[in-house]
């Protein structure tokens, strides 16, 4: 038999020109691209599969996903220490393999995952965005009330059934852990939300973004956003904010030595106790 090696991709990009991160047949994603890269560099054909630990949608970024890989011990010791060097030469220049490493016992890029922190760009100058920007911040033509977007989101923090700003999956819960939802300002126009779960459903971070919006410029009350997610029925009055504000920033993982429990534990359907 073969023998293979788990490895470790800690990768970025800029999702403007990609169809989202899953290999889709006749269209540009962040996947393909890279799948298609490592079978080059590492001679496989086809090429390898790529687990991913957030899969992210058309014209999202991405600064901190990671991934791993299965690949034959032969292939992989023929370029190590020189994988990433490769990669650079072959990929294009909106995507980028940090680092390789040789994962873990018990390493799932998806499911030995702790928590998933996305950021959320907006700018709220009238007379627009820095055209240097304007790919990964969102122009708010309404000023926004920081304070209030604050008091709202406390009202959302922990475990809750968050089917009210998910896009439905059969067979799959829509129950998550929110653990930080923040606005802050960095410069006088410019807000940043930071949103961390211990996962995320399908465009649950821009319903959040465009339910929070609406209560910052003043045009929904600080509870509604809370009443919303209550009501565990998917509100037509929450626009999804676009996806070009959205960035991947980071993924937390347990200590080595509780990688295997960790995943076992959320391959579990969960249910709100």
């Amino acid at each position: 038999m073969t023998a293979l090696v788990r490895l470790r991709l800690d990768i970025g990009y800029d999702g403007s020109d990609f169809a989202g991160w899953a290999r889709q047949p006749g269209q540009r994603t962040v996947q393909g691209v890279i799948e298609d890269a490592l079978a080059r560099v590492l001679r496989l054909d086809p090429p390898p599969v790529l687990t991913v630990a957030g899969r992210t949608d058309a014209g999202v970024h991405a600064r901190g996903q990671v991934a791993h890989v299965v690949v034959p011990v032969a292939a992989y010791s023929a370029v190590n220490g020189t994988l990433p060097r490769r990669l650079a030469g072959l990929l294009p220049p909106d995507v980028r393999v940090w680092r390789v490493r040789t994962a873990p016992e018990g390493f799932d890029a998806r499911f030995s995952a702790l928590s998933r922190r996305y950021a959320y760009r907006v700018c709220d100058d009238p007379v627009g965005v820095d055209p240097l920007r304007r790919h990964d911040v969102l122009w708010h033509p309404r000023p926004l009330d920081i304070s209030r977007m604050n008091a709202a989101t406390k009202l959302m923090l922990g475990e809750h059934d968050f089917a009210a700003f998910c896009r439905k999956r059969e067979g799959a819960t829509t129950i998550r852990e929110l653990q930080v939802f923040e606005w802050n300002r960095e410069e006088k126009h410019f807000a940043v939300a930071t949103v961390k779960a211990d996962a995320f459903c399908h465009s649950m971070v821009r319903a959040l973004v465009g339910a929070l919006l609406v209560v910052g410029d003043g045009r929904r009350d600080i509870d509604w956003p809370a009443e919303v997610l209550g009501a565990r029925v998917r509100d037509s009055a929450v626009n999804v904010a676009p996806a070009h504000g959205l960035s991947l920033e980071e993924i937390s993982y347990p200590d080595d030595a509780d990688l295997a429990l960790r995943a076992q534990q959320t391959r579990r359907v969960r249910t709100l106790g």
